[in-house]
């Protein structure tokens, strides 16, 4: 009986951390908790209502409601907006691999991009590497945004999922 009182008491109190300090804005119709069941019951609610959506999401139901797009579930984020995200997250790892010219982020990020050949982005990343890396101090977002619009003005690379 002790286990079970700490273990709901560190819930409670974990819940209340995750759902104060996750309070933000959302564009999709759902709160912290994700989409699925609970998003539908209590929408995006804030506070620790947000801990039984997330509950509620955990029937079993959201796996099928994120694969089929149901439950607000609605399509993944823009590849755009992926790719964006990869280049900020993997900023030193995608600096070398632009340098050289080819490597595993430049493989990702043609996938996520839509692009035709990884080869082609490779060159062009490293012929522009000036143009997408300006300054040793230049944002992560600076360096996405460049970086994209790069993939775009070039047609030939045919990145079809940056549109």
């Amino acid at each position: 009986m002790r286990k079970f009182a700490s273990f709901a008491a560190s819930l409670v109190l974990g819940g209340t951390v995750l759902a104060t300090s996750a309070q933000v804005a959302h564009a999709d119709p759902y709160g912290t908790a994700g989409c699925g069941l609970g998003s539908i019951v209590f929408k995006d609610k804030p506070g620790l209502i947000q801990v039984v959506a997330a509950t509620l999401n955990g029937t079993g139901f959201q796996t099928f409601a994120i694969s089929t797009g149901t439950s607000n579930c609605g399509k993944s984020a823009p590849a755009a907006t992926a790719a964006a995200a990869f280049i900020e997250t993997n900023r030193e790892a995608f600096a070398k691999d632009a340098a050289r010219g080819q490597g595993e982020t430049i493989s990702s990020l043609t996938t996520l991009a839509g692009c035709a050949n990884p080869a082609a982005v490779g060159t062009v990343l490293q012929r522009e590497f000036g143009t997408v890396f300006t300054s040793a101090t230049a944002s992560d977002v600076e360096i996405s945004s460049k970086a994209l619009q790069t993939l775009k003005s070039h047609s030939e690379l045919a990145c079809s999922q940056l549109i």
